[in-house]
């Protein structure tokens, strides 16, 4: 509990009804979760305007609206007028649960693609060394025992530092989280104080929201430019990644290089990657280390030295970091292998955009020992521009591709895989089928697949879930496949 006033600390605001010395029990911005003497945040959305269920949140026991434009309230409700609802969130946020990311390490992770994998890593390296660690992102909320699954890679600023102050309260010394360039650009980490900022990689994607790659960077820099130069603040950088530089230019913090081809502060070669995982050598300031990974493919050495390098920065022992590393087994629908003992390999993954399906791709053809058939679309509502791209990249590195639907939305899965079939008709080679059914995409490659043949079933990867005309349907590839592939077993 804190007054109104306290919580409205580093706010402009004017008190429009009621005293800024009531007593706030809460603060929300969903009226569905409207609790006794909570206070209610009006955010104007993409699709829906809070201040349209400010009734129904007074009925659930709001005694405080935070408002944008003045509205009708009852007498005995404070309402207080503020310029930008969605700006003033994560202070009111940052203010009620005493900012709870001073008081923490905070690593943020941003790129294109990786940003799960990684985060998983550095979580063990850091488990490894002794530390309690909260992890935030795609997958879930995460620490100890409690796990909660979020609607967006990084959520609103409310549930950013509701999860913070669980780890502060729980004893906890670090959390680690994803990143999106919408977050940024949505102001949700704003009051966040991070300490170690890490970039991935930065390709196309989310042209649909940023319009241009010019401002889809600047987004992802400002994760950089929000660290302070003091001596525990460290920016992560791939500095093979064409965009590297920028980010080694942005903010004060120190820096610390990474990666395979340029020159680097961490280094790996002497790299062999199988089927099952990877080895390297490492070279960092001050020594040397061989490490294994279970974690297979290239793009999944990066992320073992974006993680390295954390654990650099956080002073972990060489020792303690790769024990850290060869401990992550896998991460859920990030090239998960799905094996029900057949003589054929199934691998889900959540590549969802050209460079991530290149990857993929690149990779499955260096451990395939038959054909790669690949299963793939594309979300509805989102960049159509990457459709024929990924129909290109497909084409190229597949000797079979599926082209099925993905997330459709609210678009015709049909006209999406029209543009999809774009780029794939460009190779006179490729070798396709059209199966807009994604369920029986599916089932047709598992039956299509003979003895050493390798099945990518690319886009969705952890997702239990369809959008189909705006139905949220169940649907989950790791699931379906096994469920045909022991249908297969059984019929052979």
């Amino acid at each position: 509990m804190l007054t109104l006033q306290r919580l409205l600390n580093g706010v402009q605001y004017e008190m429009l009804q009621g005293d800024s010395a009531a007593m706030v029990s809460g603060v929300e911005y969903d009226s569905r979760r409207i609790e006794a003497g909570n206070a209610f945040v009006c955010i104007s959305g993409f699709n829906q305007d809070g201040h349209d269920f400010a009734s129904q949140a007074v009925a659930n026991g709001a005694n405080s609206l935070i408002v944008e434009r003045s509205l009708i309230a009852p007498e005995n409700c404070n309402v207080v007028l503020v310029q930008d609802t969605r700006a003033v969130l994560p202070v009111l946020a940052a203010n009620f649960y005493g900012r709870p990311s001073e008081k923490l390490r905070v690593v943020g992770v941003t790129g294109t693609n990786g940003k799960t994998t990684t985060t998983h890593l550095i979580r063990s390296i850091l488990e490894e060394s002794g530390y309690k660690v909260g992890l935030l992102g795609t997958l879930y909320a995460s620490f100890g025992d409690y796990e909660e699954h979020l609607a967006n890679t990084t959520p609103e600023s409310l549930d950013i530092e509701r999860f913070m102050h669980r780890v502060a309260q729980g004893g906890g010394s670090h959390v680690i989280m994803e990143v999106s360039s919408h977050a940024l650009d949505l102001g949700r980490v704003d009051e966040i104080d991070f300490d170690v900022a890490v970039f991935t990689n930065f390709t196309q994607d989310h042209l649909d929201y940023h319009k241009s790659m010019e401002s889809y960077c600047r987004a992802k820099l400002k994760l950089f430019a929000g660290l302070s130069s003091a001596d525990d603040q460290y920016g992560i950088i791939n500095n093979d990644d064409d965009y590297a530089e920028a980010f080694l230019q942005t903010g004060k913090a120190k820096k610390i290089s990474y990666g395979i081809k340029n020159h680097a502060d961490v280094r790996a070669g002497n790299i062999h990657i199988g089927p099952r995982g990877s080895s390297m050598d490492i070279d960092f300031p001050g020594g040397k280390m061989r490490c294994n990974t279970k974690l297979a493919g290239i793009f999944n050495v990066y992320n073992s030295l974006a993680a390295i390098s954390v654990g650099i920065a956080e002073n972990v022992a060489p020792d303690v970091i790769r024990k850290g590393i060869e401990k992550v087994a896998g991460v859920p629908g990030r090239f998960e292998l799905i094996d029900e003992g057949q003589n054929y390999s199934v691998i889900v993954d959540y590549a969802h955009t050209p460079d991530g399906l290149e990857n993929i791709l690149k990779t499955a053809r260096e451990i395939a020992e038959a054909r790669i058939i690949t299963v793939f679309g594309a979300g509805g509502d989102r960049d159509r521009t990457k459709r024929p791209l990924m129909g290109r990249i497909a084409a190229q590195y597949s000797d079979f591709s599926i082209i099925t639907s993905d997330n459709p939305r609210s678009e015709d899965p049909l006209a999406i895989i029209d543009e999809i079939m774009v780029g794939v008709k460009e190779n006179d080679r490729a070798h396709y089928a059209i199966v807009p059914d994604r369920r029986e995409a599916i089932r047709h490659s598992v039956y299509l697949a003979n003895k050493d043949d390798l099945v990518i079933i690319a886009g969705k990867g952890h997702e239990d879930y369809q959008i189909i005309k705006g139905e949220i349907l169940p649907f989950d590839d790791r699931r379906i496949a096994r469920e045909y592939i022991k249908e297969k077993e059984r019929h052979e």
